[in-house]
């Protein structure tokens, strides 16, 4: 029973820590779970982002999932300067002392598709550009852009294989589902366990 207790306060504990949420257009139906400091990141519909992410200059499609402990973006440090430490550059951070304040270039926006889903503890640099409905496994550490529908995983994030053959790819590309409005959706999703068939509904 004591157990039971403990579970269920640390479950209340975890969700009353909220979540960051900062000059970013998350849609109603989308979700960020507690404990993640979401910055400057536009986030479509149907999708969520798990606890303790981190996730910043980004733009995140329709229908698409992120676990726990995910980064996505983040600042970089000026490698090609004499220093590439802080007190050289303009802004707050960890270190009061400032010699300089030199403008670091402004970071780039990563992209994430449609209906991808990424494990638990990944990591992608920003920059990168994640294609619609492709799977980065768990621990993964994303340096370059990722295919259309391409599982990968690994460090750095490697292709495993692709979910469908390049054909089927293409026409769940063209058929732009995750656009569907809900009426719509209601009525193909009960062959989305069906790829072939849901495209043959879609072609007819």
């Amino acid at each position: 029973m004591f157990r039971l207790i403990v579970y269920y306060y640390s479950k209340i504990v975890k969700k009353m820590r909220l979540s960051s949420i900062k000059a970013s257009n998350i849609h109603p139906s989308s979700k960020i779970e507690s404990g993640s400091n979401i910055v400057n990141v536009h986030m479509d519909r149907h999708s969520f982002c798990g606890h303790n992410c981190e996730i910043s200059n980004a733009k995140i499609g329709a229908f698409t999932s992120i676990s726990d402990n995910v980064i996505i973006g983040g600042g970089t440090h000026p490698v090609d300067w004499v220093s590439m430490s802080p007190v050289f550059y303009k802004g707050r951070d960890s270190v009061r002392k400032k010699y300089a304040e030199h403008h670091r270039p402004e970071p780039l926006q990563t992209g994430v598709g449609h209906d991808v889903w990424i494990g638990h503890g990944v990591h992608i640099k920003q920059g990168v550009e994640i294609g619609t409905g492709a799977v980065v496994g768990m621990g993964s550490i994303v340096t370059k852009d990722v295919e259309p529908y391409a599982i990968v995983a690994g460090c750095p994030a490697k292709l495993i294989r692709k979910r469908f053959d390049d054909n089927l790819v293409k026409l769940l590309l063209e058929s732009q589902w995750w656009m569907f409005e809900d009426k719509k959706l209601m009525e193909y999703a009960k062959d989305f366990n069906d790829p072939l068939r849901f495209i043959e509904r879609v072609q007819q």
